[in-house]
């Protein structure tokens, strides 16, 4: 855990923040996978980490903005508990890890509750994801189901994304050793990828890898040959020579901060011509991006180089035509590079997406685009120091979708469809990198993983 001093001025930052009323923060509580007692790995929730910091199931926190207290509730263990478990901290020991100086059993939160609304006090709460917590939440608050939502708190939310998108020193501290472990991931896969092996081969290992190091996969992997399916989990295929692999996976770490990297490289260890041009493309999307991720520029400003590093490309393979600004102002790239350039990350691999994107990524001044491709794009706003952003352009043909426009003659002005269509079976390129956005510029997270052709290759013959 980090020092307790660091959850304390959390709580007090987001108390000043919020400025009135009950903040309630509930865990999360056990998942069963089949019966009751064979579960899911447990991971807390986020917020809940990151203002409470631990990291086991049957807790709430509430900070009370007004008399600027914060109480922990939950039961120490039973002897049951400690035969199954061993001895655990009591609920005291653990409040007193991250500075909460009251505790009180979970039986007196209803009534604590209940009583601040009596009084007139507003009782705040974040969107649930959990069907769990909207049921516990409405017991707890004496509402239907139904009448949980009308306790989410935009003043709230708004507090949380601004402190939680500013990475402190110990946080960036934990990506890197996240970004670290996917590195290994990564370079494990690559030197894998060789005719005859399994997608699930491959997966397995570097999942592997990730809990050997102390915490699951951030998320589920991605890796197939398949690569023009974006999020492709399906593990099942047989390596083939020709073919290339896109695989998207990172780690977490003990204390559930995440990386979320992304390399694509060829079945065998040797890009073929058409593999290279492709793949140069995305390259330089990636890097051209990553110098242009700096303090005061928008997301949307930095994925539209992307975009227009993409098209630019394409032109000169022939499968666009016409003016690249003018293909990219009517998203003709979006076809070849139908998602955003990247999100926010930090405890959620896609960071506080469970608060709503739009909170998340965009401003009053900044709305989201309704443009297909442009629609996708999770961050938008304007850059600032601590940001810690993903930067994963791709290319990808996706026979089904290519078919589509092309019955629909859309934006044919701009696309050869003859040329795009000697690509179908090519999968995609996927190329991401996590970076901190510091004061000046910016700069890569962990210790760089092979990219260049050269690099990958070379990875592959070792």
């Amino acid at each position: 855990m980090f020092p307790k001093e660091v959850y304390w001025q959390r709580r007090k930052m987001l108390r000043e923040l919020v400025g009135d009323g009950l903040i309630l923060f509930p865990g999360n509580e056990e998942s069963s996978m089949n019966y009751k007692d064979n579960t899911y790995h447990y991971r807390q929730d986020s917020n809940f980490l990151y203002f409470f910091g631990i990291n086991k199931p049957g807790f709430y926190g509430v900070c009370d903005v007004n008399g600027g207290k914060d109480t922990f509730y939950g039961d120490d263990i039973t002897m049951v508990d400690i035969i199954w478990m061993g001895n655990q901290p009591s609920v005291k020991e653990l409040a007193n890890q991250v500075a909460v100086e009251s505790t009180e059993s979970q039986a007196n939160l209803k009534n604590d509750l209940q009583l601040a609304l009596k009084s007139g006090r507003r009782i705040h709460i974040l969107p649930t994801y959990r069907g769990d917590h909207v049921i516990t939440l409405a017991g707890l608050l004496g509402v239907s189901c139904e009448e949980v939502q009308k306790y989410v708190s935009e003043e709230l939310i708004g507090a949380v994304v601004k402190l939680r998108a500013v990475k402190d020193q110990y946080e960036i501290a934990e990506i890197e050793k996240a970004v670290d472990v996917a590195g290994i991931m990564h370079t494990t896969a690559m030197k894998m990828g060789f005719a005859g092996n399994y997608e699930r081969e491959l997966s397995g290992a570097i999942e592997g890898i990730a809990l050997s190091h102390g915490g699951p996969v951030s998320f589920p992997v991605i890796l197939s040959m398949d690569g023009q399916t974006l999020h492709n989990h399906y593990h099942g295929n047989q390596l083939v020579d020709g073919r290339m692999v896109i695989c998207d996976a990172g780690a977490e770490t003990e204390l559930c901060y995440a990386s979320d990297i992304t390399r694509t490289f060829p079945v065998g260890g040797k890009f073929s011509t058409q593999q290279k041009e492709i793949y140069n493309i995305v390259l330089a999307a990636n890097m051209r991006t990553f110098e242009a991720s700096i303090p005061g520029k928008t997301f949307l400003e930095v994925h539209l180089e992307a975009a227009r590093i993409i098209a630019g490309g394409l032109k000169e393979l022939g499968i666009l035509k016409g003016d690249v600004d003018e293909a990219v102002a009517a998203g003709a790239h979006a076809l070849f590079f139908p998602h955003g350039l990247g999100h926010m990350m930090g405890l959620d691999v896609h960071d506080m997406e469970g608060l709503g994107e739009n909170f998340v990524g965009y401003t009053d001044s900044l709305k989201r685009s309704d443009q297909f491709g442009l629609a996708y794009l999770r961050m938008g706003r304007e850059l600032e120091p601590g940001f810690v952003m993903t930067n994963e352009p791709g290319c990808y043909f996706i026979p089904a979708l290519i078919e589509q426009w092309k019955v629909e003659k859309k934006l044919e002005q701009f696309i050869n469809y003859q040329k795009a269509e000697s690509y179908l079976g090519f999968g995609g390129v996927r190329i991401e990198d996590d970076l901190l956005i510091t004061d000046t510029g910016n700069r890569l997270l962990g210790t760089p993983i092979p990219k260049t052709i050269e690099e990958v290759e070379e990875t592959m013959r070792d």
